[in-house]
């Protein structure tokens, strides 16, 4: 198998390079109509990219869903993604969106601790029950927070009440044999650290299949509150 080839999306899936410019221009707006409920940058280290934007519902929030976002953990940051926060803002969850400082700067291990650290931040600001979600590499990230190798506080993995892996990455040895790993620069063994997939905590796992879909649009139902991928996400949670 040639891998540089069967990791390459944009190649097999109609117009590709439209979704990106599409999702700043939605994520612009939905700041813009949010404004007033916006809580941007919040800083969770002391790294440029170590903050996140959280968008807070109409009224008291019934929980806190982080979304993390993806792009091969070398593309992409938090505000090219806010437009994901609509579907579960109209559920009237809070949503928090990370950035992660990204790969060659950082290694994957480090990304995954980041983002151990955005969840840490982010539930010390509301109450509640915690939905992670993430798309890609995004849902690598979520994934990991389910590995008990991931250090979480006990009270934040008490509130974990879902974790939502959206066509995620979970086996990272592949990328070994791609052109990319220049810049991932992983070896065996952090490929096989922070493969989801080699780990034991996946017992409960359920599969949810949005009809029609392909990698760069499955997503585009979080903006829809009525969308089945936003009631797999927050559908049945009661608060804390």
């Amino acid at each position: 198998m040639d891998y540089d080839v069967a990791y390459s999306l944009s190649e097999f899936i109609p117009n590709a390079e439209s979704y990106g410019p599409r999702q700043q221009r939605e994520a612009a707006e939905f700041r813009a109509r949010r404004k007033d409920l916006a809580r941007l940058g919040q800083r969770y280290g002391p790294s440029e990219r170590e903050a996140y934007d959280l968008f807070l519902p109409d009224g008291v929030p019934q929980g806190l869903l982080i979304y993390v976002h993806g792009g091969f953990w070398h593309l992409y940051g938090r505000e090219d993604w806010s437009g994901f926060a609509a579907g579960a803002a109209a559920w009237g969850w809070a949503v928090a969106i990370p950035s992660y400082t990204l790969a060659p700067e950082a290694h994957i291990s480090g990304i995954t601790h980041q983002i151990a650290q955005a969840i840490e931040a982010a539930a010390g600001e509301l109450a509640g029950p915690i939905v992670l979600a993430g798309h890609g590499s995004g849902g690598h990230l979520v994934a990991r927070m389910n590995c008990r190798d991931v250090a979480l506080n006990d009270a934040t993995r008490a509130r974990i009440r879902r974790i939502v892996p959206i066509s995620p990455i979970s086996d990272m040895r592949p990328l070994l044999r791609t052109r990319m790993n220049a810049k991932l620069r992983l070896g065996m063994d952090e490929a096989s650290a922070e493969s989801p997939a080699l780990s034991f905590d996946w017992d409960e796992a359920r599969l949810h299949v949005e009809p029609g879909r392909q990698h760069f649009d499955v997503i585009r139902p979080l903006m829809k509150p009525e969308s089945g991928m936003v009631s797999a996400l927050l559908g049945g949670i009661e608060p804390v």
